[in-house]
């Protein structure tokens, strides 16, 4: 097997199994803390600080990658991983907000040295094309959102089987298993020899900068709603936690699916998905983006036509998913292409900065919205966050057009 291939399923490998765990986590806390009385408003701050993090662990740690090596920020997130799940293991009484946000931000940390470390990772290993960059980034994104959606399922059957703190506990033992598998990644992946200072994380880079700006917005708008409000609404409208996480899992698998295709979904030269022979580009982002105003607006007038039950926000969230998907596929190849090979890690790390911006002021707004307003609260700000993302992203159709029209 070529060594690229096997370095790239390495990868995939460990960000599957920690992928289950995280959407596990996620459904578990969700499900537990509502089950034990806490309000909306009050499940979306436990979040807080795995979002926040998020922001923190992305910039330093796509500066970390560049020194250390990938392998060891890999290794390093899976781990930090294991011990989040280990602190959740413990008594109910010793759960209190700040203990479970204190092992939440530990998670937030992890996942995103792992994130960082497998997206950066596939541009160092697929360097035939940009054709093949598209297809492997796209795989490895796509089948991790399977995964996770599988999690939610997870999460949720093992509540129901073990209970909050043996759930936490098998979750820790199988993530082991995705530690021993980095240790075979060769050392100093990804790191370069230049000594760069902190800050060159910070992008200087006008195509970057755009791009990582209309991913805050397009995360905050599927987050808005998604990661507190729609678990919470199915629940008061009579739907059981298992139904509940199955839904949520299926969703998000069919989402995986979506982005796993995305290279071929988006292979022809169509109008309403432009891209260039070997890939997508500003303007796919940007089509793409202001057609997930369609199915937001839709619920919208469903809802004030007086139908809200489970049926139309479902209908509603498998459109919204599919274009969703579209879109995230686009953004994770486009950060890719835009980045050189020496800067992959430090420029993936700015780039999911801010999707972890985005999922933070998402993940607050999802509770606060549905307090206050309820679920056309929160899905009205995820359409003003999706046209912010559509029109930010037209300025990466104006800088990819100045460099086509610029000297040769």
């Amino acid at each position: 097997m070529p060594a690229a291939l096997r370095h790239y399923l390495t990868i995939t490998g460990n960000y599957w199994l920690f992928t289950l765990t995280d959407g596990a986590i996620r459904m578990l806390v969700v499900l537990h803390f509502y089950q034990l009385g806490y309000s909306p408003f009050a499940i979306a701050m436990l979040f807080l600080f795995y979002e926040f993090f998020g922001i923190v662990t992305n910039l330093v740690g796509g500066w970390l990658g560049a020194r250390i090596g990938l392998n060891r920020t890999m290794q390093i997130g899976t781990g930090l991983q294991v011990l989040a799940l280990l602190m959740l293991t413990v008594p109910d009484p010793w759960l209190s907000v700040a203990y479970v946000m204190t092992a939440q931000a530990l998670s937030g940390i992890a996942k995103d040295l792992n994130k960082m470390s497998a997206k950066a990772g596939v541009k160092l290993v697929a360097r035939e094309s940009n054709a093949q960059l598209f297809r492997w980034v796209a795989w490895i994104t796509g089948s991790k959102n399977a995964l996770k959606g599988a999690g939610f399922f997870l999460g949720a059957v093992l509540l129901s089987v073990a209970g909050f703190q043996g759930a936490m506990g098998w979750l820790a033992g199988m993530l082991v298993i995705g530690l021993v598998m980095t240790l075979t990644l060769p050392g100093g992946f990804g790191a370069i020899r230049e000594r760069k200072g902190f800050s060159s994380m910070f992008s200087r880079e006008p195509l970057i900068n755009w791009l990582a700006a209309a991913r805050i917005f397009l995360f905050a708008a599927r987050d808005v709603w998604f990661v507190v409000a729609l678990p919470v609404f199915l629940v008061s409208i009579g739907w059981d936690f298992h139904w509940v996480g199955a839904y949520l899992a299926l969703w998000v698998i069919g989402y995986g699916v979506v982005q796993s295709l995305a290279p071929r979904l988006l292979g022809g030269r169509r109008p309403a998905a432009p891209t260039t022979a070997d890939g997508p580009t500003g303007r796919t982002a940007t089509v793409w983006s202001f057609a997930l105003t369609l199915p937001l607006v839709a619920i919208l007038l469903a809802f004030a036509l007086g139908w809200t039950d489970g049926l139309v926000i479902s209908l509603g969230l498998a459109f919204f998913g599919v274009v969703f998907a579209i879109n995230s596929a686009t953004h994770s190849y486009l950060i890719l292409r835009y980045s050189a090979e020496e800067k992959a890690s430090m420029n993936v790390g700015f780039y999911y900065a801010a999707n972890a911006t985005g999922r933070l002021v998402g993940t607050v707004l999802s509770g606060l919205s549905y307090q206050w307003i309820g679920m056309t609260g929160s899905i009205g700000f995820a359409l003003l966050f999706v046209v912010l993302a559509g029109g930010l992203s037209l300025q990466l159709v104006r800088l990819e057009s100045a460099v086509d029209d610029g000297p040769r």
